[in-house]
């Protein structure tokens, strides 16, 4: 049996215990046939991050560690290996549970000492993934946060938002509530290669359309961009145009990223999947940002087809970065100190 590790490596000691110990281990059954789910008690489920962090929020909640959406490039993979666990087939397959996440949201949202500060969710890996269906987490975090009139926003790929449709509607009524859809493609062949774990990306349009008709804004994350096999513009324009008709309240591009950790999990998959444009990538790579050139032209592309179909302007380029871009940088003690981990 695996020995988790539940403080980060190199923390010499400051950080403490990210969860007491694991309460129990639950083998999947049935859908979820060959997953375990890791059952832990949270210290605090409120995460801080740093005024230099440079994203749009200062706290983020998320109930779960690991996602069986098991998109080849998220960001999140690498958390994994802080708990001893691998960033491949383990981030996908053994997902831990905060399973005391809504009692602790209450205890920490007590007015006198929590200032009512806006709440991000889905930073680090999907709070409605298929998971959630069991647990109820996410549910329970959005009622406790509606009772408390604070506002927050979703950031998912999970069609599974619209179970809690009643609940949101709710929290509207108290609070400022944002939820967005990550929509990187329409591409069925790209989408059922690099993001098998998640619901088909026309059924997240349909989810996007539903969530504005029922006064819960919804915008869309163009995310992430992949050079060479999603980002022609005959392919953004088919998002595009998709998601302004489900009348999304923004939209915007995001081109992939590839940091440690991330890409030693894309590379293999990309020498499977396009080894035509392996070199290409390498190129492209040699850190974890595309080129400058290579994202203003993805930017430029969907500002004028966002333009052309009648809906709301892209972000400036300062805002477009991804909230899961909040992830810790998971190579070595010098880059965990500039970002606090995700809990």
């Amino acid at each position: 049996m695996t020995e988790l590790r539940w403080q980060l490596a190199d923390d010499g000691g400051g950080q403490g215990a990210l969860f007491d110990d694991v309460l129990e281990r639950h083998v999947g059954s049935g859908e979820f046939r060959g997953m375990e789910f890791l059952h832990v008690n949270a210290k605090r489920i409120i995460n801080e991050l740093p005024q230099s962090s440079g994203l749009p929020f200062r706290y983020t909640i998320n109930a779960y560690r690991g996602c069986s959406h098991a998109c080849i490039f998220c960001f999140a993979r690498p958390t994994h290996e802080y708990l001893g666990l691998n960033a491949g087939e383990d981030f996908e397959r053994k997902i831990v549970v905060k399973v005391n996440a809504v009692e602790r949201l209450r205890a920490e949202l007590v007015p006198a000492r929590w200032a009512g500060d806006p709440i991000a969710m889905g930073t680090n890996t999907d709070p409605y993934q298929r998971c959630e269906g069991k647990y109820r987490l996410t549910r329970g975090i959005v009622e406790v946060l509606g009772e408390a009139a604070n506002p927050f926003s979703i950031l998912t790929k999970s069609t599974l938002i619209l179970r809690d449709l009643d609940v949101l509607i709710e929290a509207a009524a108290r609070t400022d509530v944002h939820t967005s859809f990550s929509i990187g493609t329409l591409d069925e062949e790209v989408w059922r290669s690099s993001e098998p774990g998640t619901p088909h990306p026309r059924r997240r349009v349909e989810a996007v359309a539903k969530l504005n008709a029922a006064g819960i804004p919804c915008g869309v994350l163009v995310a992430p961009v992949l050079p060479g096999i999603s980002d022609r513009p005959d392919q953004l324009e088919a998002v595009v145009q998709a998601c302004v008709e489900a009348g999304a309240t923004s939209i915007s591009p995001i081109v992939l990223h590839l940091r440690p950790g991330v890409r030693e999990q894309f590379m293999p998959w990309l020498e499977r999947a396009h080894p035509e444009l392996l070199d290409e990538y390498r190129g492209l790579y040699p850190r974890s940002y595309a080129p400058r050139v290579v994202q203003d032209r993805v930017s430029s592309i969907v500002a004028r087809l966002v333009a052309k179909h009648g809906g709301v302007a892209p972000t400036p380029s300062r805002e477009r970065q991804t909230p899961r871009d909040a992830t810790p940088k998971p190579t070595g003690s010098a880059q965990l100190s500039l970002m606090p981990p995700v809990r």
